[in-house]
């Protein structure tokens, strides 16, 4: 049995990927992760606290997966090829929701600093996961920019596409 905090979290994920963060009410939460309004208060202290805390455990989630996805991998070029590989069995995994640091970025108003910094960080800590693989930091912004742009554009087309043209690019790109 899921904790109410576990429960509160989960059910989070599923309403902001299905219906948006501004669309997500608290009383919503409450209600379809069956916890009393009291539990879900001792937790979060806002929508905000909780976006945050979402954004935490699912920015440990996709790199964990993502590690995992790679664990098999030796050399830093065939690293970055299948780091596109687990954009695809990502998007079929969760039905191309796309990245939920920039669904979110898209619903804030420009000064909400609390949650703006917890998304800079996740797309910081991705753009220096690719440049500890590759030590070269513009080939290594180069291929963060491709996997950004092919995570925004599966989702768009609810298509893989343009993961596989940019595997493509990346094989060429690296020696």
């Amino acid at each position: 049995m899921k904790s109410p905090k576990e429960r509160i979290i989960e059910t989070t994920f599923q309403l902001f990927a299905r219906q948006g963060y501004n669309s997500t009410g608290i009383n919503q939460i409450i209600s379809e992760a069956e916890v009393a309004k009291a539990s879900f208060y001792q937790h979060f202290k806002s929508k905000e606290d909780l976006c945050v805390e979402f954004l935490k455990v699912r920015h440990e989630y996709w790199f964990n997966e993502l590690n995992n996805f790679l664990a098999k991998e030796k050399d830093s070029k065939s690293k970055i090829i299948k780091a596109f590989d687990f954009l695809i069995y990502m998007n079929e995994k969760e039905n191309f929701r796309g990245c939920s640091f920039l669904n979110i970025l898209s619903e804030i108003p420009t000064d909400n600093i609390k949650i703006l910094n917890v998304i800079q960080s996740h797309k910081a800590d991705l753009r220096n996961y690719f440049l500890e693989i590759l030590n070269d930091d513009v080939l290594s912004d180069h291929i963060y920019m491709l996997f950004e742009s092919s995570i925004i554009e599966s989702q768009l087309f609810k298509s893989n596409e343009l993961i596989e043209k940019s595997r493509k690019i990346i094989t060429n790109l690296i020696q």
